[in-house]
């Protein structure tokens, strides 16, 4: 539905994430069993780019599970994997009573930036609602995840991660003064306006072809 391709919103959105990334204190990446399945190497050198942590999170957690997504992500070259075993779950995100809720104190806990993938929407919210600003990536423009997001990027993850390594190279050498106006100029609803015009004209002419 959005023509196998990133479109301008997903690369306006992609942009503001990196420069908000970059902007952060304590920016961490919350990794499940799908982001470590598609795209394990890219997640990593993204983290390290940005500097931020990486964090296990997952709905159906078990110490298996667990430690079997901080050794693909090791095997990837990854220094530090927050979120494994019982001192990673030391910390619980207000009003969320699933396994999701369980996170690092030093990782998703004191992150003022948390980069979600593939999520529920229920923690997207529950995050926002704890003052962090909340970067998704999500297919579905209207999605719960979406629509409470502070920037969500409507694109594959095996897309959006790529883009934002090659964001992230450029932005570094970016002032602060310019990061800041990318993310003040940013307007995550009229992107997502924007995104779910797209889809409606992409299925419109998938209708047109069919008929």
């Amino acid at each position: 539905m959005l023509g196998e391709k990133t479109t301008q919103e997903a690369k306006k959105a992609e942009k503001a994430a990196v420069a908000l990334l970059i902007l952060a204190k304590n920016p961490v990446i919350s990794v499940n069993g799908n982001v470590a399945a598609l795209v394990p190497k890219e997640i990593v050198n993204l983290g390290k780019i940005l500097n931020a942590k990486l964090e296990v999170n997952l709905f159906y957690r078990s110490l298996k599970r667990e430690k079997l997504i901080e050794k693909i992500l090791r095997k990837n070259n990854a220094t530090k994997v927050f979120g494994i075993g019982r001192k990673g779950k030391e910390k619980k995100i207000p009003k969320l009573d699933s396994e999701r809720g369980k996170v690092s104190k030093e990782g998703i806990f004191r992150a003022d930036v948390v980069l979600v993938s593939l999520e529920d929407g229920d923690r997207t919210e529950a995050l926002v609602n704890m003052n962090k600003r909340v970067i998704a990536i999500d297919l579905n423009p209207l999605s719960r995840t979406a629509q409470k997001a502070t920037i969500t990027i409507v694109d594959n993850i095996t897309r959006a991660i790529p883009n934002m390594i090659k964001i992230a190279s450029e932005l570094n050498k970016a002032n602060e003064k310019k990061l800041r106006r990318i993310v003040r100029n940013f307007n995550n609803e009229k992107n997502l306006r924007e995104s779910i015009k797209c889809i409606l004209s992409n299925l419109e002419k998938l209708t047109q072809k069919s008929i």
